[in-house]
């Protein structure tokens, strides 16, 4: 099967060449530099079939058997399939998967619980806290009068008794748990109890590690949180979008909340697209993958602590990274811009110490090409050579075109 069916049958080329062009070229730059951002991964063909299916043509405002328009007899089956997957996948008792990406879910979690003004607790923005947990730049900001929680100055971990300390002082009408950058698993069912004691909602935002959860490499929040707002692509693996799970007790304020309060029709080829992937993760291939990206992300990170990078809280139980490496003699920013130029692509993130910026990294797409163990020591190397100056940008970027080259994202 061609991944890219239009450009192989030269109908994008004919129409619009430019537009050709650059499908093409970024084809050819994820395939010859290392996909390093925490937050993507690669689709399967499959997934990207369904994305460029004639489901993308229709218009499906609503719910299967309740639609405001004629004709969706056979895409609510396919939506149909996807909820019933997800369920099945994360063991949830509802599931929407219409969300468009993981802020649309969490907007419509914060619309089924709260109300403007309402007080929520979650993890400030400076400690990896997510633009919807509280960024004045944000609807969330602006409607709600957000608490942050942070981390300890010294480990980078979760300061559990600041949460608790908070919880009681405030009296939250919702508490927010998940973050874009903590490493290590989140002890959902301390928020629980904690939610609990001051009657507050848990909201478990697990956009990052739901793909693990998915793959029984990290622990659900399913049994602990009101509602879990997640994305499907990360190591889920599938299309950009989002999903909410919850209990049945909350289906129908979830629904609501989706549509019609904040969104229109839903994109179903992107739900098709969903239920592809979920489909794949409920496989034993995908677990296996699951834990490989995990033991991946902890030879990496062993092998940046060993070049002299400061990783955050010493390792990592995930998919992600962060680290800084101003022991190597720059600081996050310039790093990332000299690790961009050899072919090494990741992100900046706040580091748990001070106002300076470290790097977020993570396995999830180099894991889905084939990479292991070994090449994590090798990525690691490079690394550090490219940080310290060792390495001449030509000859970095030659080896990691050489190492991209050899595991293809899309073979053939």
């Amino acid at each position: 099967m061609s991944v890219i069916p239009v450009l192989e049958a030269d109908v994008l080329r004919r129409q619009d060449p430019e537009l050709a062009e650059i499908l093409l070229g970024e084809r050819e730059r994820q395939a010859s530099t290392l996909q390093l951002i925490a937050a993507e991964n690669f689709t399967s063909p499959a997934v990207l079939a369904a994305l460029g299916s004639p489901l993308a043509n229709k218009y499906a405002e609503g719910y299967p058997g309740s639609r405001y328009h004629g004709g969706c007899e056979i895409v609510d089956v396919a939506e149909r399939i996807a909820v019933d997957r997800a369920k099945a996948l994360f063991g949830a008792e509802h599931a929407n998967v219409q969300a468009h990406s993981g802020s649309s879910a969490v907007l419509a979690a914060y619309a089924a619980l709260l109300r403007p003004g309402d007080t929520v607790l979650a993890l400030g923005l400076p400690y990896g806290g997510h633009l919807t947990h509280g960024s004045p730049a944000n609807f969330s900001g602006r409607w709600f009068d957000f608490v942050p929680y942070g981390v300890d100055g010294e480990t980078g971990l979760l300061d559990y008794e600041q949460v608790r300390t908070l919880a009681r002082n405030h009296r939250p009408k919702a508490i927010v748990c998940g973050s874009i950058s903590y490493p290590r698993h989140i002890d959902y069912a301390f928020f629980r109890e904690v939610a609990d004691e001051v009657g507050a909602y848990l909201i478990a935002d697990a956009a990052h590690p739901i793909g693990l959860v998915a793959g029984g490499a990290a622990p659900s929040p399913l049994p602990y949180a009101d509602i879990v707002c997640a994305t499907t692509h990360k190591v889920l693996r599938g299309p950009r979008g989002g999903m909410i799970l919850c209990g049945a007790e909350l289906a129908e304020r979830v629904d609501r909340a989706v549509f019609p309060f904040t969104q229109g029709g839903a994109q179903m080829h992107t739900i098709a697209a969903k239920a592809v992937a979920f489909g794949e993760a409920a496989t034993p291939a995908f677990t296996a993958y699951a834990h490989q990206v995990v033991a991946n992300a902890r030879v990496l990170a062993a092998g940046l602590a060993a070049e002299g990078l400061v990783v955050t809280t010493g390792g990592t139980d995930t998919h992600l990274i962060t680290a800084d490496p101003a022991p190597l003699g720059v600081d996050g920013r310039t790093g990332r811009g000299l690790l961009a130029a050899a072919g090494i692509v990741l992100d900046c993130c706040a580091l748990p110490h001070g106002d300076a910026r470290g790097l977020r990294l993570g396995t999830a797409a180099l894991t889905t090409q084939g990479m292991g163990e070994r090449e994590m020591a090798q990525v690691s190397a490079l690394i550090a050579g490219v940080l310290r100056g060792e390495a001449e940008a030509v000859a970095a970027r030659e080896e990691v075109r050489d190492l991209a080259g050899g595991f293809p994202p899309y073979p053939g």
